[in-house]
């Protein structure tokens, strides 16, 4: 039967390509993030409900999947390089737009509008880096590109309260868009330099039935840790839309929740970056584990701890939270090979986005309906139920070792 056969990449240096990953990556987070920090302003400006807020967040992060599964396999044919800088330029025009719209219904048109250009960003920087770490270190190059977007994240806090300082979130928007455009432009002379070309050409070979078997285990493998993403996601965007609100009850001023917003994220940035090192030394499963269970009780304990405990446990909240990800997202690779990892990375981060779009919904309305100590309790308790429903990757990661 036809099938599609990997090509060799062009002799690029693997670090290099690492580099433009997670330059990309910084600035792609840093745009999305930069909407976590300015939405107690946004809300105040606009007089919104934590319903109207969970709406916002959820257009902007919610509009970058839908284009992840088609730059998925567009980047088959033609490279991921130009699809990164036209997509991350894309959501820089987006957000100046988001400056100079009037109301609540003309910024959510014009959030989902620029979100869509995030499509590109996740999966195809994922799949250009796992390609050019193929023969070796996959785990912890992926593991690094998933950290960069986390200096991205802990930018955005800083960058938001420096620019508050020059005027409104409107400004704020409009300086980091053009900014972005700037950066994106600088980009493009070093295209020889960086791209790695198309992965995949077509070629004729047959398929015995052992490969027909392993590639169904794979798929089912990819299932299973496409439900864990979703389920991750869901409570990292849970937690960064009502954190700011957590720590407003809790009495902090505008300086120390920028302060506490930071720590959050240095703690999910090395999380991201120690665990992608640690899947090839500890393994998976355990990893999640770890995450994971360490997220659900710090949520819990955000509502009793005494306030100057909460400065440690920010960050060590950031490292449960994002840790995971770098885990799960190093695994898609081990399950798909890199003549379609393009798309299924595209797959991947598109179906994660379910979480990321609904826990923001959820537990907004559940704060407005139940109050915001009661959606972070539930948020707690949903998390704990990632441990066991890890167990079920388990098996299809001891096939695929044996194979």
């Amino acid at each position: 039967m036809k099938e599609n056969q990997e090509i060799k990449p062009r002799s690029i240096p693997p670090r290099r390509v690492l580099l433009f990953g997670s330059t990309t990556h910084i600035l792609s987070d840093l745009f999305f993030a930069l909407l976590i920090p300015l939405l107690p302003t946004i809300k105040n400006d606009l007089q919104l409900s934590y319903t109207e807020i969970g709406i916002l967040r959820s257009a902007f992060s919610g509009a970058s999947a839908v284009l992840q599964i088609p730059a998925g396999f567009l980047a088959e044919h033609i490279g991921e390089f130009w699809m990164l800088l036209g997509g991350n330029a894309w959501v820089s025009i987006g957000l100046i737009g988001m400056a100079i719209m009037p109301g609540f219904w003309s910024l959510i048109s014009m959030t989902i509008i620029g979100g869509l250009g995030g499509g590109t960003q996740h999966p195809l920087a994922s799949s250009m880096v796992s390609r050019a770490y193929e023969s070796s270190g996959r785990s912890s190059a992926v593991g690094t590109v998933n950290f960069a977007g986390d200096l991205g994240k802990m930018l955005a806090p800083a960058a938001a309260a420096g620019l508050l300082l020059l005027g409104t979130w409107r400004t704020s928007l409009w300086i980091v868009g053009a900014l972005g455009l700037f950066f994106m432009a600088v980009g493009i002379p070093f295209k020889s330099k960086l791209d790695l070309g198309k992965p995949i050409q077509q070629v004729t070979s047959s398929t015995s039935s052992a490969e027909q078997n392993r590639s169904e285990s794979k798929l089912s493998g990819f299932i299973v840790l496409t439900v864990l993403g979703i389920l991750d996601n869901a409570v990292r965007n849970g937690t960064l839309i009502l954190f700011p609100f957590i720590l407003i009850e809790r009495g902090m001023t505008d300086g120390q929740i920028t302060l506490m917003l930071f720590l959050l994220f240095s703690g999910g940035a090395a999380g991201k970056f120690v665990c992608g090192w640690l899947d090839e030394r500890v393994g998976t499963i355990p990893l999640i584990w770890l995450t994971k269970g360490i997220t659900a009780a710090l949520l819990i304990l955000t509502l009793s701890a005494p306030a100057i405990s909460l400065w440690p446990l920010a960050l060590i909240l950031g490292v449960g939270l994002n840790g995971t990800s770098s885990v799960l997202y190093a695994t898609v690779a081990k399950f798909i090979p890199a003549q379609r990892r393009a798309r299924y990375y595209g797959y991947f981060y598109t179906t994660n986005e379910i979480g990321t779009v609904g826990a923001p919904l959820a537990y907004g309305f559940i704060a407005d309906q139940m109050g915001l100590k009661m959606s972070i309790l539930i948020m707690g308790i949903v998390t704990s139920l990632i441990l066991p429903a890890s167990l079920a990757l388990s098996k299809h990661l001891k096939q695929e070792s044996k194979l």
